[in-house]
Order: C-alpha cells, then sequence, then structure tokens
C-alpha cells in the first residue's frame, strides 16, 4: 500500500460523475471493475469492504484511489491485495493518473481462471481494466472552492459585497458585532484575488480567516 498528500488545489480538474462498473476476461480470470467517485479516504475503503460483501470468494480485490485533482492529489494509495507487488494497485493508480481521473476509487475484484498470467501479463490486466472502464465513465469538471471569513467596518461593506459577483464568490452568511463579518465561499484560484481587492476597498481595514 502506499499513501501520499499535497497542498489544497486552486485549478479546476475532472473528475468521474457517477460509478460505473466494466469487467476484462483474461486467459479465464475476470476482472471486475468498479470506479467509484469519492472525496475521502473512509469513502473509498467503505466502497471496497462492501465489494468484499458483496462478490465473497474473489480471488484478489485490488484498489487504488486519487483524492483531488489527479496531476496533484491531495491524497493518494494503492494496495495490491495479495497480487505480486507493484502488479495490481500501482498500475491502476498510474492509468487513473494519466486519465486524468480526479476523485477517483477504481476496484477489481479478479476471479481467477486457473491460468497464471505473469507479472507483466498482470499489469497489462488490471491497467486495462481501469482504462477501459474509465472509457465508460461520465465525467465532470470541478472547480475547488476555499471558504474565507472577512471582518471588515461597516461603511466599507457595500463596497466589499460588489467586488464578489466577477470573483464568482458567494456570501454564505453574515454576522454583525463591532465589525461585518462576512462568510464566503470562492473558487480557490481567486483567493489572491480577493483578498487583493479587500485590502484595497478597506484601505487595509480588514481580518481575513480561510
Amino acid at each position: 500500500m502506499s499513501q501520499g498528500s499535497v497542498t489544497t488545489p486552486t485549478t479546476p480538474y475532472r473528475a468521474i460523475a457517477r460509478a460505473c462498473q466494466y469487467t476484462l476476461e483474461e486467459k479465464r480470470s475476470l476482472f471486475h471493475t468498479y470506479l467509484f467517485p469519492v472525496q475521502t479516504r473512509e469513502q473509498a475503503l467503505a466502497h471496497v469492504e462492501q465489494l468484499r460483501i458483496e462478490q465473497p470468494g474473489a480471488t484478489h480485490y485490488c484498489w487504488a484511489y486519487l483524492l483531488g485533482p489527479a496531476d496533484q492529489p491531495r491524497s493518494q494509495a494503492f494496495n495490491d491485495d495479495g497480487e505480486p507487488s507493484g502488479t495490481a494497485g500501482k498500475p491502476m493508480l498510474h492509468v487513473l493518473t494519466q486519465r486524468g481521473a480526479g476523485d477517483c476509487l477504481a476496484v477489481v475484484v479478479r476471479i481467477f481462471g486457473g491460468i497464471k498470467l505473469g507479472a507483466g501479463g498482470l499489469v497489462r490486466a488490471y491497467g486495462g481494466a481501469v482504462s477501459q472502464a474509465l472509457d465508460c465513465a461520465e465525467w465532470r469538471d470541478v472547480t475547488p472552492i476555499s471558504e474565507v471569513t472577512i471582518r471588515i467596518p461597516f461603511a466599507d461593506e457595500e463596497r466589499v459585497r460588489h467586488c464578489l459577483d466577477p470573483l464568482e464568490a458567494t456570501i454564505l452568511n453574515v454576522t454583525y458585532d463591532q465589525e461585518v463579518h462576512l462568510n464566503i465561499a470562492v473558487p480557490s484560484g481567486a483567493l489572491n484575488a480577493l483578498k487583493e481587492r479587500v485590502q484595497h476597498l478597506t484601505s487595509g481595514r480588514f481580518g481575513w480567516e480561510v
């Protein structure tokens, strides 16, 4: 098994829109391949365990996932589940990365057909099964969103509100005490631009918490 993590994505990326399934047959072995959209490691592992319950007695339940954009995932992992090291989960993850399948879990449930494939054959079978499943998938574009709370003087509220639309930012909540607290959802790639505009409009009289 392998894991890793990086920073939160800021640019739009592709992800699969809904779960799908594909079966590859290779020398009598069946490679039942399942793709799931996932947001967390816990969601991914829950899908794997559910397949173990739904399809008991399979030879292997190999998996790989990417969370976030495929070219800069915030987390990724794979598991060979008893297959020779590097012949199942790793090529599955490689295909997800190369095909740009963000926020995606791939699970391959193998039913052994009695003929050994060898290391090269396993790599081709597991990678090919995921690639062909992705050919059947529906896709969607994901725009990463950040949430920020801005504290500003009352006199600056209207000007700050007017600067939000061009950045596709949305006010989630407003509270008033000694200052105005604006809780805002904004595309992550526009965070710096929003901060610069608020700084200009308030002459630096603002608080900022992401």
